[in-house]
C-alpha cells in the first residue's frame, strides 16, 4: 500500500505550536478541576496526605474520610517528591504539580532523538491522554516520562541516573520495574547492578529522614498489604465493574462474565510473550530494536495489570505514539490502526462519546485496553520476526 506522509502536514507547524498545545492544554485540565471544588482534585488531596501523615507518623494507607476520598497506594518515598507541592496553597500546588508532571513527559520525549515530524506526531497523538491524566491530577505521566528517560540514560551510557529513576520509581508505583530490562542493553552491567542495590537502599531509608525508622519499615509493610487488597478488589468484577481494571483481564472478565478468573491466566502467556523477542541477543546494541521493545514493556506493564486505570493510559500511549513515529511515513494499515486506537483508546473516556455508549460499552467491557493489546501483539510480532542490519548505529 501506499505510505502516507505526514511530513508535509506537519511541516508548516511553527516551531513551539506542538509544545505551547501541551502545556496550554494541561493548565486548561487542571484549572478547570480546581474550578470545580475541592472534591474533583481528591487525588492531590491523597498526594499531600502521604507527606503531611509521614510527618506525623500516621497509617499511609488507611482511609481518610475527612480529608479526601479512597486511600493511598504510592510507596513511602513518594512523601518526598509530593513535599514541595504541599508547601504552598493547595490549588497553587495542584497546578504546579500537573504542569511539572507535563514538563517532565516531554522533556522525556525530547531526550530520545526523534526528528521534529517524529516528536510531534508524539506530541500529537499523547496530548489527549495526558489531559485526561491531568483531570485527574495524576502522577502518571511523570511516571511515563522517568520510564522514558530511564531507557535514554542507558543508551547515552549515564548508568547512575538511569538506575536511579529504575529504583525511584519501583519504590513509588511498582511499574517502573519494567526499566530492570535495560540491564541486558549495556555493557555496562556490573555498574548498573551495583548502582541500583545502591539507590534502592539509599531511597528505602530516605523518608526516615522525616519520619522514624519504625514508622517507615511498618509503612512498606503495609503498602504491600493494600497493593494485595488492592489487586483482589480490582478483579472482582462484582465490586469494581467501573474505571479500575482497565486491562486486558479487565475486559475478559467482563465481556465473559468470568468474576473469578485469576489474573495469572493472562500474565503467564503474555510474559512468555515478552520474553520471546529477547531470545534475539545479537539485536541488544540495536537502538531501533531496543526502544520498539521498551516500548513494548511500557504498554505490557499497564494492560496486563489489574490496576490500570484510564488515567494510567498516558504509559502505554506514550509509548504508542513512539512506536507510530518510528514508522513515518505511515502506511494505510496503520492510519486504520491509529485510528481506530484515537476511538476506543484515546477519546472513549471523553465527553466526545455519549455517556450512554461511554458507560455501558467502553466502561462496562474495559474497551479502551482492546487498541493497546492489538498494538501490543503486533509489537511481539515485529520484535520476534523482523530483521534488524547488525552493527548498525540507527540514531533515531
Amino acid at each position: 500500500m501506499k505510505p502516507v506522509y505526514f511530513n508535509k502536514a506537519l511541516a508548516g507547524y511553527p516551531i513551539r505550536l506542538p509544545i505551547i498545545l501541551w502545556f496550554t492544554t494541561t493548565l486548561v485540565a487542571v484549572l478547570l478541576e480546581i474550578s470545580r471544588g475541592t472534591q474533583e482534585i481528591n487525588n492531590f488531596l491523597i498526594y499531600r496526605g502521604v507527606y503531611e501523615h509521614t510527618l506525623q507518623q500516621i497509617n499511609l494507607y488507611a482511609t481518610y474520610p475527612l480529608e479526601y476520598a479512597d486511600s493511598n497506594h504510592y510507596g513511602p518515598l513518594f512523601s518526598l517528591l509530593i513535599a514541595p507541592f504541599t508547601w504552598v496553597p493547595l490549588p497553587v500546588g495542584c497546578v504546579l504539580w500537573c504542569m511539572v508532571n507535563a514538563w517532565v513527559l516531554l522533556y522525556a520525549l525530547q531526550q530520545l532523538n526523534l526528528s521534529q515530524t517524529q516528536l510531534y506526531t508524539v506530541l500529537l497523538i499523547s496530548v489527549i491522554e495526558l489531559m485526561t491524566a491531568t483531570h485527574s491530577v495524576q502522577f502518571n505521566p511523570m511516571l511515563a516520562g522517568s520510564m522514558i528517560l530511564s531507557y535514554t540514560f542507558v543508551r547515552d551510557k549515564k548508568i547512575l541516573p538511569a538506575t536511579l529513576l529504575i529504583a525511584a520509581g519501583m519504590l513509588i508505583k511498582i511499574y517502573s520495574v519494567i526499566g530492570l530490562v535495560l540491564f541486558l542493553f549495556t555493557d555496562k552491567k556490573k555498574t548498573f547492578a551495583f548502582s541500583f542495590i545502591g539507590w534502592v537502599a539509599l531511597l528505602f531509608v530516605l523518608p526516615m529522614l522525616i519520619s522514624s525508622k519504625e514508622f517507615i519499615l511498618q509503612s512498606y509493610q503495609d503498602w504491600f498489604n493494600s497493593l494485595v487488597e488492592k489487586n483482589g478488589t480490582n478483579v472482582d468484577i462484582s465490586v469494581a465493574p467501573g474505571m479500575q481494571d482497565i486491562s486486558v483481564g479487565g475486559m475478559v472478565r467482563r465481556i465473559f462474565s468470568i468474576q473469578d478468573l485469576s489474573n495469572f491466566y493472562i500474565l503467564i502467556p503474555a510474559a512468555l510473550l515478552i520474553a520471546l523477542p529477547l531470545t534475539r541477543y545479537k539485536y541488544f546494541s540495536h537502538q531501533h530494536f531496543t526502544l520498539k521493545y521498551y516500548c513494548m514493556l511500557m504498554v505490557a506493564v499497564v494492560i496486563f495489570s489489574s490496576s490500570a486505570e484510564s488515567p494510567t493510559y498516558i504509559i502505554p500511549i506514550s509509548a504508542i505514539a513512539i512506536w507510530f513515529s518510528l514508522k513515518i511515513p505511515l502506511k494505510t494499515e496503520y492510519i486504520v490502526l491509529l485510528t481506530f486506537t484515537f476511538l476506543f483508546t484515546i477519546l472513549s473516556p471523553t465527553d466526545l462519546i455519549p455517556k450512554l455508549i461511554r458507560d455501558k460499552f467502553f466502561v462496562q467491557y474495559a474497551m479502551k485496553a482492546l487498541p493497546c493489546f492489538i498494538i501490543w501483539m503486533i509489537m511481539i510480532k515485529e520484535l520476534s520476526l523482523q530483521k534488524l542490519s547488525v552493527g548498525k548505529d540507527d540514531h533515531l
